[in-house]
């Protein structure tokens, strides 16, 4: 039976990610010291790899596929090709990015001050050449983590870091200076793989599934009944992906009404339902969009 190699992300993506496939469908089990995780697919193989290292063992055909941020494939300018673009972290459905921090009190008020500074950063390579194509000399230092803290303790001048609020920059008693990357979870593919007619398909399968499961978290199903007479009033109110669908019950006077609607607008959205009619009304979690 011919497989597919699928690198899971290790790490602070590891749980996001797993919790991503289960809504897509599939089950991975992840066990204690153990770098492969079983899944409940016999077309899948998976290997845990960290997401830094994630685009150079694709590109080389080691897997065919794997979910990294699309900056560990900037920083190692991997050759592999982007096949979908998944929007979501261990906090949130939200893009990160990568900053540049100073303390508070610094007088570098922009990328231009840095001439001859010294900077921290795990995105050596990306920092490099966006200085480089700036025409920016300064020193570009590797940190092994606790990035931040470089700066506090005045280890060096800088340093590029990764958040998505900010709150624990701010914390640390530093300020952002400038955003230099955005960045979300991708999946990426080694381009021999996506020339083979089932990896392929099997790729965009696993692509198709786990943005569908993406669209759904911040969408809600609500079924209620109207009356044929409050159908109009009911139904203006209602957003959906093209219209709500309108089924006749038993009783030719009552309709069921259901549709999708974003899941924050919910809580405001029921109590005029029901004013203008509604009754019965149900929100529904779903799994996916497609």
């Amino acid at each position: 039976m011919s497989q597919l190699r699928l690198g899971i992300p290790k790490g602070s993506l590891e749980s996001a990610t797993v919790d991503l496939f289960k809504q897509a469908g599939w089950s991975i089990s992840v066990r204690h010291r153990n770098y492969f995780p079983m899944i409940n697919d016999d077309e899948i193989g998976c290997a845990l790899v960290r997401s830094q290292e994630m685009g150079p063992y694709v590109a080389s055909g080691s897997l065919d596929a794997g979910l990294t941020g699309i900056d560990w494939v900037q920083e190692t300018e991997a050759d592999v090709e982007v096949v979908a673009d998944l929007v979501y972290s261990k906090a949130s459905n939200r893009k990160a990015r990568w900053v540049l921090v100073v303390h508070r009190d610094s007088p570098i008020q922009s990328v231009a001050d840095l001439q001859g500074k010294k900077i921290s950063t795990e995105l050596v390579g990306f920092t490099r050449r966006y200085l480089e194509e700036r025409g920016i000399e300064a020193e570009v230092e590797f940190s092994w983590g606790a990035t931040e803290a470089k700066v506090v303790e005045g280890m060096a001048d800088a340093a590029v870091e990764i958040t998505e609020t900010g709150t624990t920059i701010k914390a640390h008693g530093l300020r952002i200076v400038e955003d230099l990357l955005y960045t979300h979870t991708v999946l990426v593919a080694n381009k021999d793989a996506l020339a083979d007619p089932w990896k392929r398909q099997k790729i965009e399968q696993i692509a198709l599934l786990l943005n569908a499961a993406l669209e759904a978290r911040n969408k809600s199903l609500l079924k209620m009944n109207v009356a044929a007479e409050n159908l109009d009033a009911v139904v203006a109110l209602l957003p959906s992906l093209h219209a709500p669908t309108v089924n006749k019950l038993s009783d030719e006077t009552w309709l069921a009404v259901e549709t999708v609607v974003d899941r924050g607008d919910v809580r405001d959205m029921i109590p005029k339902l029901k004013a203008a009619g509604a009754e019965g009304i149900l929100e529904m979690n779903l799994q996916k969009i497609c």
